[in-house]
């Protein structure tokens, strides 16, 4: 079985996380999602998510500390999926290239989305991590 590394970036803003909207094609169109991506070989886990973030989003970011690891398999791939919490670098102006829509939430509502199969368990990480998950007050 062939071996991947997958990422996503968790982008808190005022106690609120960014997540997006996939276009309606694919294994996970139309579901929502941490921005990150499949990891290229040769690339490091950070310079993924800058890869991913400015690909999809036009945003430059820096990585910080891992968050959240689980492995998942996907059409005769096992993924390792490796979640990161990561601050923006430049004024927030994103651009959709494989989304359709932005939103920055609370931690509360998070369950509310159909989120990515692949993002669920990052999203129960969080909501057992953080202060005030169950709540509607930001963080």
């Amino acid at each position: 079985m062939e071996e991947r590394i997958t990422t996503a970036g968790i982008l808190v803003l005022d106690g609120r996380f960014l997540i997006a909207k996939r276009i309606d094609s694919g294994s996970i169109g139309g579901m929502w999602e941490f921005v990150g991506g499949k990891n290229r070989w040769g690339e490091s886990e950070e310079e993924t998510l800058k890869r991913e973030f400015f690909e999809e989003l036009g945003l430059t970011i820096e990585v910080e500390e891992l968050v959240h690891t689980h492995d998942f398999v996907n059409k005769e791939t096992l993924y390792h999926l490796k979640a990161y919490l990561v601050q923006l670098v430049l004024p927030f102006r994103p651009r959709l290239t494989v989304h359709t829509e932005l939103r920055w939430v609370l931690p509360s509502e998070l369950p509310r989305f159909a989120m990515a199969p692949s993002d669920q368990a990052v999203v129960a990480t969080l909501l057992s991590l953080l202060p005030g998950a169950e709540g509607d007050d930001p963080l």
